[in-house]
């Protein structure tokens, strides 16, 4: 993403892009998945979060279908129905992230759960795009990288675009990475595309 561009010019692309037959159809993409990063800086997600809203609105317009996923909102839903929500609230003020991201895993588990989860939401509501959001508010008991890679076999035949307070960058010279807030260690993943590179 251009570093000079600003949140009316990112917001103009992204509505670009959406409405596309180019998006759409997948074209432009050779054999690879067809997942989209929305980076965005951290400091600038209520701007971000406003541009999401307002893309749901005018896409729709454009009788653009889309599926918003917030993984927060999901992984609440998920704890409410297993019954230890209140559980968890209880203990998160006096238990450390290690302790408690260990407790969480097996429940928010992407492979296990998370991703069947959003496979039924996808089942469930014809869509022509998925937005996935919520990435920096499920850190560190949820990672994008893994949700990308178990939903893999799930988003085959839909652009899903993730909304991603960071940076997609090349780490260490190469090698695509996921850079959560500019701070966490990068994590690699590759198969996806900068929505901003993405040209229509």
């Amino acid at each position: 993403m251009p570093a000079e561009m600003t949140p009316q010019a990112r917001f103009d692309h992204l509505f670009r892009v959406l409405t596309s037959d180019r998006f759409l159809t997948r074209q432009g993409l050779g054999n690879e998945v067809p997942f989209f990063i929305c980076p965005y800086p951290p400091e600038q997600a209520v701007e971000m979060e406003d541009a999401r809203h307002r893309l749901l609105r005018q896409v729709s317009n454009k009788n653009v279908r889309v599926l918003d996923i917030n993984l927060f909102d999901l992984t609440i839903d998920m704890l409410t129905e297993r019954g230890i929500l209140d559980e968890v609230l209880e203990i998160e003020p006096e238990t450390g992230k290690d302790e408690l991201r260990e407790l969480l895993q097996g429940v928010l588990d992407p492979r296990q759960h998370l991703v069947s989860r959003i496979a039924e939401r996808m089942q469930s509501q014809p869509h022509d795009v998925v937005f996935l959001s919520g990435v920096g508010e499920v850190y560190p008991y949820v990672r994008a990288s893994l949700v990308l890679e178990n939903l893999q076999s799930t988003v085959k035949q839909t652009p899903l675009l993730m909304f991603f307070p960071g940076a997609y960058v090349a780490h260490m010279g190469r090698m695509l990475a996921l850079h959560l807030f500019g701070k966490v260690p990068p994590e690699r993943y590759y198969r996806a595309f900068d929505v901003f590179n993405y040209e229509v």
